[in-house]
């Protein structure tokens, strides 16, 4: 019997047992209904096969018992349905029996009664807290509170061992973050009414290291103002808190004497361990196979720290930024140890903003370089805005004014005297920042010397990380400079040499690029292009980056012959740069391109280069949203964006996630707002479309299995046919420049004799055989019957003999190919050789 049996379950030897069997007595009734309904014909498999008749049947009965149900508590007492309720509650999830079977029930109870006790209460709260699955728990602890709120002070007073325990419950237990939130706010709030100086159980993580200073202080000094503090910080649920709240934030802060221990908490947040999902995590318990992760912040504590994160940067000014910035590095950013948690980063971001100190700045300028993630890369967009407005700036002319110098001199270096030891940390090209030592007798080296390890141990560490953080700078600055070749931005001369020119890291960089300057005065407004190194003519009144496609046909053939002949390398691919211009084609089809269409790629290579390259893309792989890739960028200072289509490849059976991709249209919008506008190609300035549809053609270029020398060793292969036709094809506008490149260097090289262009392909002719190496794909053929020749390339880079006037690895690997090739009796490769003697 059920009734029985909730007798039975409903004793736990506390002061509540003769509570429980009081109301299971009351509402033996509706026990009884209850046990009638369980052992009602239901609809299964067995019952199908009866019919619709018997569906019907059932339906009726089962009907007619939740009516009697409905309208036996519609007609109970105050007295009655409160019992009833309580015994809901206990046959929920009795004997496996769902809790959303009498939610509704239950719900229309607690709304409408009245002269709810401490004990019917207290039975409620505890019962709540059993339900084994965290939503059921939240639902049915949200009922409870609406009869905990309508208990007077003493009532609130007597019930507080099971609200505390209600909390610490919620505060351990899997619920959706805004649901928990809500209901924490709720018991806090019944907590707080109660006793001032409470801090409720498990609003402190016990264990997390980061808490370890506010556990330290809820110990020694639990001061109605302390807990004051904890319960509004833990109300702020996003990564911005209204100005009302950060104004209660400073007071309470200075009520409760907080600062220090808030600094202390945002140290160790930034600094110090993190958790493991052994020991606790959303996993933990039924994550398997030995696998494990790092994190910062549990789940369920995210509130709480963000608040801290939040009070520490109010309270503790300047002194805040750097652990702000590093807090916000570590959450946000790949490869740091712990998982990701944009929600803590997104609270640091903005915080960082708002502190007006100008070192935030320089931590804003450094988070945006190594910072990927899309919603905190919006974020990043914002704080910038934010930070930028404070100063009466644009976000633009914030993050070019906020690049660190690093302390370096106008020629990028620094130096300093160790023990008679003289050591330089400096930029000396593009990508390479260098730690060199002079010893006292004039001899160089770039170790260091056993003297300055042992007796200037601290002074060389810091020196080794000033040069790594000049690196990441300089890698920033670089990726930030070749943006501006969509953004077609102009400067006034004044300020373009104070934070370009004369920068020392950026300098480094805008020297080694051509410039286009205007006088002032000028009437016919023209613009005169510098070569790099060199000082513009006149007075000039303005400046903007040179770009081929706003250039003369001749003038770029000049300044490409310029360059190779002086031999300046430029910090990226700019004279020599690829030009996309809008095609017949590409203004028929309107909004869409499908130049790059119909390509099958190395999907795991195409989504790490998406990222490399800044584009924000899904994840292709057997999950819902998982087969339509769309990966986005934004061009022209953010003001365009480009989609590139792209889906797992026909048949393709690689698992969780597909081996190969297939590419497909490319299309933009334009910012409108906040929101994005689809637009016709004709309406896209020809920079951002030529920016766009370059990254797109070196995405498809570099990861296309055209470019697979292994391809054809795999056999039949249903991408044979693709693979045939694209190795050798058509030549694409980034392979056109890659060959107009070769004229230029070919002359110069020791092999001159040996090589010759000939439409798609570099020709060597070697002893054993001539070869034709593709320009594109740098695949080769072997004459005179255009035989395959299969050479992978070595993993490490070459070794730079011949010079180059931009970075290009597949222009490099054509080269050493052509090298091997011209000598190709000194071949020792017997997997090269075995080919080439069964070519000829």
């Amino acid at each position: 019997m059920l009734y029985e049996a909730l007798v039975a379950e409903s004793r736990r030897n506390d002061s509540l047992d003769d509570v429980r069997s009081a109301a299971l007595d009351r509402a033996r009734w509706l026990v009884e209904l209850l046990e009638r309904q369980r052992t009602e014909p239901r609809w299964d498999a067995s019952a199908a096969l009866r019919g619709t008749d018997t569906l019907e049947r059932i339906q009726a009965i089962r009907a007619a018992t939740q009516a009697e149900i409905d309208g036996r508590l519609a007609a109970c007492s105050d007295e009655e349905g409160r019992a009833a309720a309580l015994c809901l509650m206990l046959a929920a999830r009795f004997d496996h029996t769902a809790f959303w079977q009498y939610e509704t029930e239950t719900a229309s109870l607690v709304s409408r009664l009245r002269g709810w006790t401490p004990d019917e209460v207290a039975v409620m709260l505890l019962r709540a807290t059993e339900y084994d699955m965290g939503f059921w728990f939240a639902d049915a602890l949200g009922l409870v509170l609406k009869a905990a709120e309508q208990l007077d002070a003493d009532g609130r007073r007597a019930v507080m061992p099971w609200l505390r325990h209600a909390h610490a419950e919620l505060m351990d237990t899997d619920v959706a973050a805004r649901r928990r939130g809500q209901l924490a706010k709720r018991l806090r709030a019944l907590l707080a009414s109660v006793e001032e100086a409470s801090i409720p159980d498990g609003l402190i993580p016990a264990y997390a290291p980061w808490a370890a200073p506010l556990n330290d202080r809820a110990k020694t000094s639990p001061t109605p103002q302390l807990a004051d503090l904890l319960r509004h910080m833990a109300s702020l649920s996003g990564p911005r808190p209204a100005q009302r709240w950060r104004r209660t934030c400073l007071e309470l802060a200075e009520a409760a004497s907080a600062q220090e221990v808030l600094a202390d908490v945002l140290r160790v947040l930034a600094e110090g361990d993190p958790l493991c999902s052994r020991g606790s995590g959303a996993h933990t318990g039924w994550i398997g196979g030995g696998y494990h992760y790092h994190y910062v912040v549990h789940q369920n504590d995210g509130d709480l720290a963000r608040g801290v994160v939040w009070a520490a940067a109010l309270t503790g000014g300047p002194a805040a930024v750097r652990h702000l910035g590093a807090l916000a590095l570590r959450t946000g950013a790949a490869g740091t140890g712990v998982i990701e948690d944009p929600k803590l980063a997104g609270a640091a971001i903005n915080a960082l903003a708002e502190t007006g100190d100008p070192a935030s700045l320089e931590a804003l300028w450094r988070l945006q370089s190594r910072i990927k993630h899309r919603a905190l890369r919006k974020q990043l967009d914002t704080a910038l805005v934010t930070a930028a407005g404070k100063r009466g700036i644009t976000a633009e002319q914030l993050i070019e004014r906020s690049v660190p110098d690093h302390g370096l001199a106008p020629d990028g270096s620094l130096e300093r005297e160790l023990g008679g030891h003289r050591v330089r940390v400096a930029i000396e090209d593009a990508a390479t920042v260098r730690l060199t030592f002079t010893r006292p007798d004039g001899g160089t080296s770039r170790t260091a010397p056993a003297a300055v390890k042992e007796g200037f141990a601290e002074e060389l560490r810091e020196l080794k990380d000033l040069a790594k953080a000049v690196r990441e700078t300089l890698s920033g600055e670089r990726a930030r400079v070749e943006a501006l070749m969509s953004a077609g931005r102009e400067w006034p001369y004044d300020e373009w040499c104070r934070h370009y020119r004369d920068h020392p890291v950026t300098g480094v960089l805008v020297r080694g690029l051509i410039w286009e300057f205007r006088n002032a005065g000028d009437a016919d407004g023209e613009w005169r292009a510098v070569a790099p190194t060199a000082d513009p003519p006149g007075e000039p009144e303005r400046v903007r980056l040179w770009h081929p496609i706003r250039a003369q046909a001749h003038d770029i053939r000049a300044w490409r012959e310029r360059l190779v002949a002086e031999r300046l390398r430029q910090p990226f691919k700019q004279a020599f740069r690829e030009i996309y211009l809008l095609t017949p084609a590409e203004e028929e089809t309107g909004v869409y391109s499908n130049r790059f269409a119909a390509h099958i790629v190395h999907y795991r290579q195409l989504y790490a280069l998406f990222k490399e390259r800044g584009w924000q893309a899904n994840f292709l792989g057997r999950y819902d949203g998982g087969y339509d890739g769309q990966a986005r960028a934004e061009f022209g200072d953010g003001q365009w964006r480009a989609c590139f289509h792209h889906e797992p490849a026909a048949d393709d059976d690689g698992g969780y996630a597909p081996e190969h991709a297939a590419t497909d249209q490319i299309r933009f919008e334009r910012r409108d707002g906040r929101r994005w506008r689809e637009v016709p190609l004709t309406e896209v300035p020809p920079l951002v479309f030529s920016e766009a549809m370059r990254d797109v053609d070196l995405f498809v270029g570099v990861t296309s299995i055209a470019a697979d020398p292994d391809w054809t060793g795999r056999g039949e292969d249903r991408y044979a046919g693709y693979w045939r036709t694209a190795t050798f094809g058509a030549l694409t506008a980034s392979a056109e420049v890659r060959r107009e490149a070769l004229e230029r260097i070919l002359p110069r090289l020791k092999i001159a004799a040996r090589c010759s262009l000939e439409g798609r392909f570099l020709l060597v002719r070697g002893e054993l055989g001539t070869y034709k190496i593709h320009l594109g794909s740098a695949n080769i053929l072997m004459e005179p019957d255009d035989r395959y020749l299969c050479i992978v390339p070595s993993r490490g880079k070459g070794d730079g003999k011949v010079f180059l006037p931009f970075e290009d690895e597949r222009l490099s690997l054509i080269l050493s190919k052509a090298f091997l090739l011209a000598a190709d009796t000194e071949i020792t490769d017997r997997t090269i050789v075995r080919q080439i003697k069964r070519g000829a």
